[in-house]
């Protein structure tokens, strides 16, 4: 099964991919991971997405399209893979098509951005050790301190309401032709992103129909 997952920052797709990945026995691919491996193993398309990276510029498509294809051409993706973070434009996607990489499913993890807001807002970081908490859905035994190392839990800036306005602007204008785009292939498919995890994935492995 080779399968696109969708959905705003924070609507939970990554989340949801590892649980598909881990039930299907597929590899969950982002391209965040892809970005890292190659620069960690030194090869020449790593070494040319860090040069982009370092100065704080977006990977351009056409790099980003080459890492994603090299990947997907491994041999753990022989029988399917599920992309998180790729596409996200048309020309991204219509590049994919071109590498003969026929999806099967696209499946749009559908949340309002009120609730995105929300949810992205209740989120915790420890300033010590990274481990991440929720006020709401997974709090730290003692409010405001970090269970592993006993530090400061601070909400983050980019998961302060502006910025994440911000960020899911960007998501709309980006990936809305997306969706529209994946609808008119006919592999599109939309859970409600809004109900508990194990629900959602319920949902996507109805979908996925095994």
């Amino acid at each position: 099964m080779k399968i696109i997952m969708l959905g705003a920052p924070g609507a939970g797709k990554g989340t949801q991919a590892k649980m598909i990945a881990n039930k299907y026995g597929i590899p969950h691919i982002s391209t965040g991971d892809i970005f890292r491996a190659n620069i960690k193993e030194g090869t020449e398309l790593g070494r040319k997405a860090k040069e982009y990276m370092d100065q704080g510029l977006l990977v351009p498509d056409e790099l980003t399209v080459d890492l994603v294809v090299d990947r997907l051409q491994k041999e753990d993706c022989a029988n399917g893979f599920i992309l998180d973070g790729f596409p996200r434009t048309i020309s991204q996607a219509e590049a994919l098509k071109n590498a003969n990489q026929t999806l099967d499913f696209a499946i749009d993890v559908d949340v309002p951005d009120e609730s995105i807001v929300s949810r992205m807002a209740g989120r915790r970081a420890c300033v010590g050790c990274g481990a991440t908490y929720h006020i709401k859905y997974n709090a730290p035994k003692t409010e405001g301190v970090c269970d592993v190392c006993g530090k400061e839990l601070i909400l983050r800036d980019d998961d302060k309401a502006e910025t994440v306005q911000k960020r899911l602007k960007v998501y709309h204008d980006q990936t809305q032709p997306l969706i529209d785009y994946y609808k008119e292939v006919g592999i599109l498919r939309t859970v409600d992103g809004t109900q508990n995890m194990d629900d959602v994935f319920a949902a996507i492995v109805t979908i996925l129909g095994a």
